[in-house]
């Protein structure tokens, strides 16, 4: 697990107001990664005792922290900071940059692209752009889609550290959607290695019959992954071994997105 942030840099550009002291513990306890007890809060965020209670309890109450049951009572970001966090994503300044990289993929390759991030136990489509074509699914931005069974959910469920996948494996229901979809724990595990090993998610019918998707991952400036790019297309006009063969110019599109988070 990464450690939690330092106190001083919990302590950086925090301001000295109730209002700046608890968007900075917000910060904090994003910035974890994890579930942080108290303890571990008090370690690397510089605020009395009692003042950290009267700050979780505040947070606690207007759901954007909760504590998780179980003996470490360890606290983690709410359901309401997520869903802030996710319309941030989704309707920033920067969406007009994506769209436009996005439209400039689709004209290049000439099939349809999506953007996605891991939102919870889910694939969120931050953006999409349709090819010129009759035949397409009718997935908008804010669409949520299964992990297990498409190319992007592999993908970013591949990408994520060890423990942290096989917890979330465990809990998906792995429903199948067509006689491709991967069902089986073992199975899953092995073909999610298979996508962190080469960078890449694919989704062979796995999610809508007679639909193939090829994902690579989006990175920002620091290197960690974001969000995923992918294309996809209905087989009868483009096969997968085609759209495996667009994986460069997808790459090059995952690297100009880098900026936009």
């Amino acid at each position: 697990m990464p450690p939690p942030p330092s106190p001083s840099e919990a302590a950086n550009d925090r301001g000295d107001t109730p209002t700046l002291r608890a968007f900075a513990l917000l910060e904090f306890l994003v910035a974890a990664d994890r579930p942080l007890t108290l303890a571990e809060i008090m370690q690397g965020f510089e605020a009395p005792k009692a003042s950290l209670h009267r700050m979780l309890g505040a947070l606690e109450a207007g759901g954007l922290v909760i504590r998780e049951p179980g003996a470490r009572n360890a606290y983690a970001v709410g359901p309401r900071l997520a869903r802030l966090g996710v319309a941030i994503v989704t309707h920033s300044g920067t969406r007009q940059l994506r769209h436009a990289i996005l439209s400039r993929l689709v004209e290049d390759i000439g099939e349809t692209v999506n953007l996605t991030m891991l939102h919870e136990s889910a694939v969120l489509y931050l953006d999409r752009m349709e090819a010129p074509w009759p035949l397409r699914l009718d997935l908008k931005p804010g669409s949520h889609v299964p992990l297990h069974c498409s190319a992007s959910g592999k993908l970013l469920l591949g990408l994520l550290p060890r423990e942290q996948r096989r917890a979330l494996v465990k809990q998906l229901p792995l429903e199948r959607f067509t006689q491709n979809t991967i069902t089986d724990v073992e199975l899953l595990e092995a073909e999610l290695d298979r996508c962190a090993h080469k960078q890449i998610g694919v989704d062979n019918e796995e999610f809508v019959a007679g639909i193939s998707c090829v994902a690579v991952p989006v990175r920002d400036e620091r290197g960690q992954v974001v969000a995923a790019l992918a294309v996809h297309a209905p087989t009868v006009r483009s096969p997968l071994s085609r759209s495996l063969e667009f994986v460069p110019r997808l790459q090059q599109a995952a690297r100009d997105l880098a900026s936009t988070f």
